[in-house]
Parts: C-alpha cells; structure tokens; sequence
C-alpha cells in the first residue's frame, strides 16, 4: 500500500533528525525550514508524529504470502 510506504519514509527521516539531534545536537528539520517554530518545521514534525502512528498498525495487520 502507497500510504505505508510514505508513512515508512516518514518515520525514517523522524528517525534520521533524531539521531542527528542525539549525535550532533544539530535539528536538520529546524535547519531547513526555518527553525523549530517555524509553520513548515512544525507541519514537517506533524507529518512525521502521525506517520509514526500510523505505522504502529503495521506491527498488527497480516501479511499475505508473496506468489512466485
């Protein structure tokens, strides 16, 4: 499905900022949208948080068996 693999996508650039804040200290969100605050940042950081959500139903569905 489309929308699991953006939501995939989307968790893993949450992963990535998170990693670089832990590491570097360094927001890359922030850095190119205009700071925390910023109405883009923040629309990005929601993005994020709901396809973070969304993929907890990924660890719930069944998974159909790939046809060779």
């Amino acid at each position: 499905m489309i929308l699991d693999k953006i939501a995939l996508l989307l968790v893993i650039i949450g992963a990535i900022n998170w990693g670089l804040i832990g590491i570097f200290r360094f927001d890359l969100v922030a850095s190119i949208f205009g700071g925390q605050a910023a109405m883009f940042s923040r629309i990005i950081y929601t993005l994020v948080g709901a396809a973070g959500l969304w993929c907890i139903s990924l660890l719930f569905r069944d998974r159909e068996a790939v046809k060779s």
